[in-house]
């Protein structure tokens, strides 16, 4: 599978933005998804993640009750919206595909980042 983030923006803090990752090939459903954060070069924090079938959810403490993963598997597309933005959560947002949704090595199949940068 092959990913496409986009969604990223410039808001201001409290706003909210929602980033949208579509995969390519049959075998999206086969995957947990994930979203992660980070600059390159520094290790990514992986900030949300979903199972392959979307009943299951896991979420960095200090986005939970602001931030939503979703999925939609007859559209291949991952959500991550996000609400009640603040200046720390700027960065660069990845999504990722893997097989194991509580484990962050184990998502190796990368999309491109996309920018989210909050002022205040």
């Amino acid at each position: 599978v092959q990913l496409q983030a986009s969604g990223g923006g410039l808001v201001q803090a409290g706003a909210s933005l929602k980033l949208s990752c579509v995969g390519s090939g049959r075998t999206f459903s086969d995957y947990a998804m994930a979203w992660f954060r980070g600059t390159p070069g520094y290790e990514r924090e992986r900030v949300a993640s979903i199972s392959e079938n979307g009943a299951t959810t896991w979420y960095l403490t200090s986005v939970e009750g602001r931030f939503t993963i979703s999925r939609d598997n007859a559209k291949n597309t991952v959500f991550l919206q996000m609400n009640m933005l603040r200046p720390e959560d700027s960065d660069t947002y990845y999504c990722a595909a893997g097989r194991v949704m509580t484990s962050s090595r184990s998502f190796e199949i990368w999309g491109q980042g996309t920018q989210v940068t909050v002022s205040s």
